[in-house]
């Protein structure tokens, strides 16, 4: 298969398993979307899920999370890893947002990106995800994935970030950003797969003999 015919090939199946593509992060609105996208990093979207509700209870929006103890937040937090950097960004943000957007999330990659704690790859989630912008967030597993498939060389997560979008039609973004996740998940995590397990490795490269070395 050429790339472009793997890219298709992968869209064509990943639909077929996931044509419902629920967002993963339990949330009410923008504001609990970021805050739960921030916490996710370098944490599973489960143990996120199973903090957020005492998170949430305590503070879900930017006035009263403002008002809120730093010590408070991060005891809540802890189980996520990185709680000291976190509840301080999830602090110092939420007063970002009341003294320059009015306490309403930004509809902006800028803006967001200039919040503490917020990366590219959160932007992007939130806006993808909250405000329905065509972006394509890649953590390490999607980075991971789209090397085992040959949809990218494997530098970096920026790079691969840049191969997905060419090979993928602008309005398929959103959609398959979760719909890989999904199959990661299911299919093709780090240890269950490396290039030659998964029904989709198979399919793409049924005469890969060796285990694929991706790139972190």
């Amino acid at each position: 298969m050429t790339k472009a015919e793997r890219a298709a090939f992968v869209m064509d199946r990943l639909e077929e398993l996931y044509p419902e593509v629920p967002i993963p992060l339990d949330h009410k609105d923008t504001y609990t979307l970021l805050i739960a996208v921030l916490l996710s990093a370098q944490c599973t979207d489960a143990r996120v899920n199973k903090i957020t509700p005492d998170l949430f209870a305590l503070a879900d929006d930017p006035y009263r999370m403002a008002e809120a103890l730093v010590e408070d937040i991060k005891a809540i937090i802890r189980p996520c890893g990185l709680s000291p950097r976190k509840s301080q960004a999830i602090s110092d943000l939420s007063k970002i947002l009341i003294d320059k957007h009015g306490g309403e999330v930004p509809q902006d990659f800028e803006a967001l990106e200039e919040l503490p704690g917020v990366g590219h790859k959160t932007a992007s989630v939130v806006m993808s995800q909250a405000f329905g912008v065509p972006a394509f967030p890649v953590d390490t597993h999607i980075h991971r994935l789209a090397q085992r498939w040959k949809l990218t060389n494997g530098k970096n997560v920026v790079q691969t970030e840049k191969d997905l979008k060419r090979a993928f039609p602008e309005e398929k973004w959103n959609r398959l950003h979760l719909q890989i996740i999904f199959y990661g998940r299911e299919y093709c995590s780090a240890r269950g797969c490396d290039g030659t397990v998964c029904p989709m490795c198979r399919e793409l490269f049924p005469d890969r003999k060796r285990a694929v070395k991706t790139k972190k």
